[in-house]
């Protein structure tokens, strides 16, 4: 099929798909797409948390529908946020690691990549970045008000986000200076991150907006301005912050829900929440809090519990309330959904497949993937895993060739019991699909160790077009 008829295929689609959620004449509906930076899967109190406090959250998720299968971009910051904002997954994405070796902060996303923000503007909303971008910086290709946002507040160098006392936030292109130098820590980055997305919600209150809110929570540094509920306890210091952190979070998050209802907003707002991949796990996090619930691993690991998302959707009268999706779904579904929500066509490629209709319980109509794929290049130690039905199968080094572990996940949710000698068969077809599902990268690649020489594969990319 030409790409001309698979777009005029994918419009006519996406337009006879506004039918799902509302009639040609109405407003089409906000979006709020919340991402925690580093929140395990059970350091909410939906999924299980006993000792840190999310009412707000859980509140939410109570209303909405939960979701129990569905999975980050990857296992690390940036590549999981590639995933969610190029709707490809990690065998696909241009970025597929972290890269501490970039200059101005990680690789960035090409100039010519489609977008959630490119995606939402087409369709006439107003966009906003507000938080850690992570994918590029203003002088290159990653700008993100070249990719779609209209707003950009907040750190676009993640290493830079790990202190919630900058010296300076960006404002689009220019340098916010803060009241943190000299130790007086007086602008604490997640209030301003709030601050401005509230201020972004009034504005533009009378237009359709979309509002992808990247808090930097709970990822360390472990900075508070206080311990409020937990300044009592008897827990070592780090644990308090750590909780308080996450609160905090909460109780901003139970603010802009609230705030979407006073405006008489909150029928017409889509709100996800999500983390951009399993718990940090640090300085004991993992075992105090079991952070990670039932699940096994933590950030850069493939097993489920660094790369499966708390996730949950809020939207009264279209969502059912109080539900459970098993649907089993990933980031890179996020831009065929958004796609399909508003009508907008994607333009290019995208390994997603749309949940709108799992969103607004129309489970019959919702179409299925037949894997989830991840690759991830961290700690010189490249390593892969495949989502297939019930089954889940991990390659710890790709570079030993792939040696794969199965897990059955829905009778085994903690990959406890590797099965790969009793299903041969299952194991090889899973190898096939990680086989399919990679296509070489000039920055990573399976059968390499990650690929830091910047300035060779800047320059045979390109990726610095569109520079300022």
């Amino acid at each position: 099929m030409s790409m001309r008829i698979l777009s005029i295929v994918l419009a006519v689609v996406c337009v006879s798909a506004i039918g799902l959620y509302a009639n040609a004449e109405e407003k089409k509906p906000n979006v709020v797409y919340i991402l925690c930076d580093d929140l395990g899967y059970g350091e909410v109190g939906y999924n299980g948390q006993k000792m840190i406090q999310t009412p707000e959250l859980d509140a939410l998720a109570a209303k909405g529908m939960r979701f129990t299968d569905h999975y980050c971009g990857n296992a690390v910051c940036a590549p999981s946020r590639a995933s969610l904002v190029t709707g490809k997954h990690p065998g696909h994405a241009y970025i597929r690691a972290n890269s501490p070796g970039y200059p101005d902060g990680q690789t960035p996303i090409p100039a010519e990549s489609e977008t959630i923000g490119k995606l939402m503007k087409r369709a006439g909303y107003t966009t906003a970045c507000i938080g850690k971008w992570g994918l590029g910086n203003f002088h290159n290709s990653g700008n993100p008000n070249k990719q779609g946002f209209d707003l950009f507040y907040g750190y676009t160098d993640q290493r830079h986000a790990h202190n919630y006392y900058p010296d300076y936030l960006w404002l689009n292109g220019e340098k916010q200076k803060l009241n943190n130098s000299g130790g007086k820590n007086k602008d604490y980055s997640h209030d301003l991150l709030t601050e401005q997305a509230i201020s972004f919600i009034k504005k533009n209150k009378e237009k359709p907006f979309f509002l992808y809110l990247a808090y930097c929570i709970p990822h360390t540094k472990w900075q508070v301005p206080d311990l409020a509920q937990y300044a009592d306890k008897d827990w070592p210091k780090n644990m308090k912050i750590q909780a308080a952190m996450v609160s905090r979070m909460d109780r901003d998050v139970g603010t802009i829900a609230r705030l979407l209802k006073e405006l008489g907003l909150d029928k017409d707002t889509l709100i996800l929440f999500n983390s951009d991949n399993g718990a940090h796990g640090q300085g004991g996090t993992l075992q105090f809090f079991q952070t990670s619930g039932k699940l096994k691993g933590k950030k850069r690991s493939m097993y489920d519990g660094g790369i499966r998302s708390p996730m949950f959707a809020y939207w009264p009268g279209k969502v059912p309330a109080g539900t459970v999706s098993d649907h089993i779904s990933a980031f890179w579904d996020m831009l065929p959904t958004l796609s399909e929500l508003t009508g907008e066509p994607i333009q290019g490629e995208t390994d997603g497949i749309s949940i709108l209709p799992t969103l607004l319980g129309q489970h019959d109509k919702q179409k299925k993937h037949k894997f989830l794929y991840w690759e991830l290049y961290e700690s010189n130690k490249p390593n892969c895993s495949i989502r297939f039905g019930k089954w889940k199968g991990v390659v710890l080094d790709t570079r030993k060739g792939l040696e794969i572990e199965l897990y059955d996940v829905k009778a085994d949710q903690g990959e406890s019991k590797n099965v790969a000698a009793q299903y041969p068969e299952v194991v090889k077809e899973i190898r096939k699909m990680m086989q399919e599902a990679h296509i070489k990268n000039p920055f990573w690649d399976k059968d390499n160790s990650p690929l830091y020489n910047v300035k060779a594969a800047r320059a045979a990319t390109g990726v610095d077009q569109g520079k300022k």
